[in-house]
Order: C-alpha cells, then sequence, then structure tokens
C-alpha cells in the first residue's frame, strides 16, 4: 500500500490518473451521448423516457453512475495539484517564449477549458440531475408502467435560447479539451507507437469534434425543429 501511496503522491504518479480518469471519462462520454440521441427521435420521447427509466434503476449502471462523480472529482482535483506543481517548478517569471507549434492552445488552456466543464457540470447536474431524483417530475405510462417523463423536462430547457447557447459553448470548450487531452492520455500511459501515433491521433481528433458537435446537435434540434 505504501508504494500505491507514493506512487499517486508523485508527479508521474499524479500524470497517470490523470490519463486513467480521462480515459474513463471518454468512454462514459460515448455512452452518455448515446443515450441522448434518443431525444432526436420522432415518437414523442418515448425512446429517452424509457432509457432514461432504465440507466436510473438498474443497479449496475447506477454504480457506474457514482463511481463516474468520483472519478470526475478526482480528475480535476489530480489536475489541479499538478497544474500548481507545474505553475511553482516555472518560478514568479515563467518561460519567455512559447512555441505555438510545440505547445498548442488546447494544452496551454487546459486548466480554462477544465474550469468551463466543471462550470457546465454542475450547471447541468442541478437542472437534470436534481430535477430528475428530487424535483417532482410527472410520469407518463408506456404499455401499463409508469416512467418519468424526462423528455418533457429536457424540453422546457432546450426552448431557452440562452441555455442552448451556453450548452452549445460548453460543448465547444469539451472539443478543445478532448482535442489535446485524448492523444496525451494514451502517451501518458506509454499507449503511443511510431506506427500507430497518426491513428491514435485521427481517432482522438474525431473523438474532440464529432462527439461534441453531436451532443450540441440535440439542443439545437430541439430548440429549432
Amino acid at each position: 500500500m505504501k508504494w500505491l501511496l507514493e506512487l499517486f503522491s508523485s508527479t508521474l504518479g499524479r500524470k497517470l490518473l490523470v490519463a486513467l480518469t480521462g480515459i474513463f471519462l471518454i468512454l462514459f462520454l460515448a455512452v452518455h451521448l448515446a443515450g441522448n440521441l434518443q431525444l432526436l427521435r420522432d415518437d414523442g420521447g418515448r425512446a429517452f423516457n424509457v432509457y432514461a427509466e432504465f440507466m436510473s434503476s438498474n443497479p449496475l449502471i447506477q454504480t457506474v453512475s457514482k463511481l463516474n462523480f468520483f472519478f470526475i472529482l478526482l480528475h480535476i482535483v489530480v489536475t489541479l495539484l499538478l497544474a500548481v506543481k507545474n505553475r511553482q517548478a516555472r518560478g514568479p517569471v515563467g518561460y519567455a517564449i512559447t512555441s505555438r507549434k510545440s505547445s498548442p492552445w488546447a494544452s496551454r488552456n487546459m486548466a480554462v477549458l477544465g474550469t468551463l466543464i466543471l462550470i457546465f457540470i454542475v450547471i447541468h447536474l442541478k437542472d437534470f440531475y436534481a430535477q430528475m431524483h428530487w424535483g417532482g417530475v410527472p410520469t407518463v405510462n408506456y404499455d401499463g408502467k409508469e416512467v418519468r417523463d424526462l423528455y418533457t423536462l429536457v424540453g422546457v430547457w432546450f426552448a431557452k435560447d440562452w441555455y442552448v447557447a451556453l450548452y452549445c459553448f460548453c460543448m465547444a470548450a469539451l472539443a478543445f479539451h478532448l482535442w489535446h487531452g485524448f492523444a496525451s492520455a494514451f502517451q501518458t500511459l506509454g499507449l503511443n507507437h511510431m506506427k500507430y501515433n497518426p491513428v491514435i491521433d485521427f481517432v482522438g481528433k474525431s473523438f474532440a469534434v464529432i462527439v461534441p458537435a453531436l451532443f450540441a446537435l440535440i439542443p439545437l434540434w430541439m430548440f429549432f425543429v
């Protein structure tokens, strides 16, 4: 146990934690998107409501959900610790010259992007997760089974232009965060090689564009269509 504590109190260990939690959160995003895309089906919200009911009542899914909250907090805390340590290492003057080619904008602003995403998560949990569990959401009946009408709850928020704009802005921040973070996680874990680095880079950048874009498509579609 001592070697484990020493590992994760070191810079290398903390980078490993950020990478591992980051990969878990990337997988969560893919699964979460698959469920949210049910909102685009022209069935009055039935598919989404049934999906949401299953996700909120399945013990295994709920366990993974609690782990997800833990990993989000761990990812944030460890990233902040690394950022503080890096700033202390640079000293009060910092680097006189920063190469934009060797240090892209996203990599230089991961803390800012992460903060924007954190703010979005808090708002998202307040407006949806908290309302789902404690907000007295009305129910609908499907084949004799009562389920919560979360589709209507989502529709209420996605009918607000400012909320749709905020959602899309935060998805843009997520895209930039993933643009650097996806490949960086594989590099930190040593899962990079000259032969397949281009594949990792392509998959990472594709994921960083497609997934946030599809998330943003949902409120735009519900607002305009």
